[in-house]
């Protein structure tokens, strides 16, 4: 299965696909087609489903091409499902049909970290530093990701560094399908939050420093452990750890996320600015930047 879901990432390559190969491929799985309502869906379909050799064991689908924010493109999400574990990326195609590419737009006339900010809430999120500090770095991440963990190891050498200088925002992003005790974890840092805001980044440090050890069997009473070790209430924890509420609060940051385009962990964003995977010199980079522009900006107003 993560087999099959990895090669699925492939696609994140760009491709082109030319319109006659696509309708021999489209002949050629016929019987394997999800039915669609556009040719342009039975193209993408069946081109994919050729490429990667797709049986009907596989749900593929794609969704109704809808107009981009570039005239002369379309975009439409591309559901796979395997064995129960759904994955979604967002293609573009051209509105003859003829190719196919995933990729990022950027409109160069609009400040891309400003329109990163104005999506990424926020509010009731746990936040660890000065909330005035000038940088703010917010993680997505999944508590049973390796190079999350990777982030957090990277995050608390660093961050002694820049005392009052740089706050974190965390965001759960558990991806299920590929992390299966990923949900329990992240009800467990949103339950230790709920009782006691600091508590949470003590749940932070215990999962993290822990993940070797914790499993799909056992995590539920590892979760347990940790609360009473971080001093919390037992009784209200295991309340909050099964109620909707604490759920329903994890789904809403991933969905935040996912309106973001995350699709991988940990997903970080500086002050907006985009980084992907827990390559500490590339973050000292992007927080040492912000800093400078803030400074520069600041001496030209006394100026």
């Amino acid at each position: 299965m993560k087999i099959a879901l990895t090669i699925f990432l492939i696609l994140a390559f760009s491709m082109a696909v030319p319109q006659t190969r696509a309708q021999q491929a489209q002949s050629a799985a016929a019987a394997t087609s999800t039915p669609a309502t556009s040719p342009t869906q039975k193209t993408i379909e069946a081109y994919l489903r050729h490429l990667y050799a797709f049986g009907p064991n596989v749900a593929l689908v794609v969704a109704p091409p809808k107009p981009s924010q570039v005239e002369g493109l379309l975009e439409t999400n591309i559901d796979l499902t395997i064995d129960g574990n759904k994955q979604t990326v967002k293609f573009y195609v051209s509105k003859d049909g003829r190719f196919l590419f995933q990729g990022e737009l950027s409109d160069m006339t609009k400040d891309p970290l400003a329109q990163n900010l104005a999506q990424i809430e926020m509010k009731d999120s746990p936040s660890l530093g000065d909330p005035s500090a000038a940088v703010t770095l917010v993680e997505y991440s999944d508590f049973e990701c390796p190079v999350c963990r990777k982030l957090h190891d990277a995050l608390r050498e660093m961050l002694p560094t820049y005392t009052g200088k740089v706050r974190v925002v965390f965001k759960d992003f558990p991806i299920e399908q590929l992390h299966p005790w990923a949900r329990t974890a992240a009800l467990a840092g949103r339950c230790a939050y709920q009782q006691d805001p600091k508590t949470f980044w003590k749940m932070y440090d215990f999962i993290y420093d822990n993940q070797e050890i914790i499993s799909a069997s056992n995590s539920w009473t590892k979760m347990m452990d940790y609360a009473g070790q971080s001093g919390l209430d037992a009784e209200a924890f295991k309340s909050c750890m099964a109620s909707p509420e604490a759920g329903a609060a994890v789904n809403a940051s991933r969905a935040n996320g996912q309106l973001l385009d995350v699709n991988s962990t940990p997903t970080v964003f500086v002050n907006g600015r985009r980084m992907v995977g827990a390559d500490a010199h590339l973050l000292e980079q992007y927080i040492n930047y912000e800093l400078a522009q803030q400074k520069s900006g600041t001496a030209a107003q006394k100026k």
